[in-house]
């Protein structure tokens, strides 16, 4: 009896039949088509070594050039320049020189009263009046540094707004300084607030700044006219999202 052969390894095997209709036939089964899925398309693309630079009109340059001379303690970019200075009202320097004008004013009462004094306190053996003097004076010249200094630093605090960006310069005292850039693509709102009938008086108030993504806010307060900058920096802020010149 002969063995029946068997096809190939490599032969496919024959289709069985899956089912059967009414009238006996068989059906087959026949498996979806595989079709490989598209694989992510890889893109290269080459890149100048040096790009080209902005080209910067005459007008801006000058510009730049003026605001690099007046201010040459900011970071200015090419191109860029300073649109407004905001500095801060002189009104808060008020409670802080009176407090020093007052200090100094008792203090050399003091001296030019000392006899009053000492006999008002009727003191026997009073201490002598020269070094009482040098104690005086010394003071005297201690609230007036001091006073210099509160001065110093409060003018120090500094609002710039340029063509790109907006600029804090922020002292804290007289060994602390920091300053904030935002760019002006960044600023979501801006606003002000005056609080008090002194504010609306002598018209200043605090000017705010909230940037996109990290929901910073930056303040300014003390500022002389706050309604105008606000509208200067609104202004900027739409021309320079929209592309028109700041």
């Amino acid at each position: 009896m002969e063995e029946p052969t068997l096809p190939p390894a490599d032969t496919p095997a024959q289709p069985q039949p899956a089912a059967y209709d009414t009238e006996g036939r068989p059906l087959y089964y026949a498996p979806p088509e595989y079709r490989a899925q598209p694989g992510p398309q890889f893109v290269h693309m080459s890149r100048a070594i040096d790009p080209a630079k902005q080209v910067i009109s005459d007008e801006i340059k000058a510009k730049h050039d003026a605001s690099a001379v007046a201010y040459p303690f900011l970071n200015l970019s090419d191109g860029e320049y300073i649109v407004s200075s905001v500095r801060r009202h002189l009104i808060g320097l008020v409670m802080p020189l009176a407090l020093a004008v007052f200090l100094i004013a008792f203090i050399a009462s003091c001296l030019v009263n000392y006899s009053v004094i000492v006999a008002a306190m009727g003191l026997t053996t009073p201490p002598d009046f020269g070094p009482v003097a040098f104690v005086g004076v010394a003071l005297m010249i201690l609230v007036g540094i001091g006073s210099y200094i509160a001065y110093w630093v409060y003018v120090a605090n500094k609002f710039f707004l340029t063509n790109e960006s907006v600029i804090q310069e922020i002292q804290f005292g007289l060994f602390a300084h920091h300053e904030q850039t935002v760019s002006l693509a960044n600023v979501e709102d801006a606003s002000y607030d005056q609080h008090g009938i002194i504010q609306m008086m002598f018209n200043y108030g605090s000017i705010r700044l909230s940037t996109e993504g990290e929901e910073t806010t930056y303040r300014f307060s003390f500022v002389a006219n706050p309604k105008a900058q606000i509208a200067t920096l609104n202004n900027a802020v739409e021309a320079f999202k929209n592309g028109r010149p700041v």
